[in-house]
């Protein structure tokens, strides 16, 4: 996967901020939080992953799926950008 190569230092912030929010779960758990405080750090976490994900699905698309000069199947620009809405639209 070059893009993610391509990517790597954006991804790498991500994942570091992800990592912050996860330590933020234990020390809430540690530290007797109530519930509602830790669903939301939970949900926040999750919400930053999604993200990730998503971003690392449409560098994937665009870079792997788009180029017709790689692949000889590859979807055009309006197929990508409609698969690239739609799986952002999922991991919201």
């Amino acid at each position: 996967m070059s893009h993610t190569i391509h990517e790597k230092q954006k991804l790498l912030n991500r994942v570091r901020r992800i990592r912050g929010q996860v330590d933020a779960i234990e020390r809430g758990l540690q530290g007797g939080v109530g519930c509602a405080q830790v669903m939301h750090l939970i949900a926040a976490s999750r919400g930053a992953m999604n993200g990730l994900l998503a971003e690392v699905v449409e560098d994937h698309i665009r870079t792997h799926l788009v180029d017709p000069v790689k692949h000889r199947g590859a979807l055009d620009r309006d197929a990508a950008d409609q698969l690239v809405d739609l799986v952002h639209s999922y991991f919201k």
